[in-house]
């Protein structure tokens, strides 16, 4: 089981929700291209709050993903679609279920 993830709450400037949903659909390719991502899941929590949580194989994993494309997209966009900066958290998975 993965231990390290990160959760990320994005509220959408009135308007711009459809934009955001179609940012992080588009973000899918590049979360897959990354090693040491080992789930990503975008969620859409309600009418302009949207979502990510990911988990990763270790810390460096989880700060390589910080670092990378996905991150340097969101935050160049952050202030053209959002109501406010990303509430991005460190969080660490006590249980989970997955396939097998």
């Amino acid at each position: 089981m993965e231990k390290f993830a990160i959760l990320a709450q994005l509220t959408a400037k009135p308007g711009k929700e459809n934009e955001v949903e179609a940012f992080l659909k588009s973000a899918l390719p590049l979360a897959n291209q990354e090693t040491g991502t080992t789930t990503w899941f975008a969620l859409k929590i309600g009418p302009s709050v949207f979502g990510i949580f990911d988990t990763f194989s270790d810390e460096a994993a989880r700060q390589a993903h910080l670092a990378g494309p996905i991150a340097s997209a969101l935050m160049a966009k952050a202030s053209e679609l959002l109501a406010a900066p990303p509430d991005i958290k460190m969080v660490d998975v006590l249980a989970a279920k997955l396939p097998d």
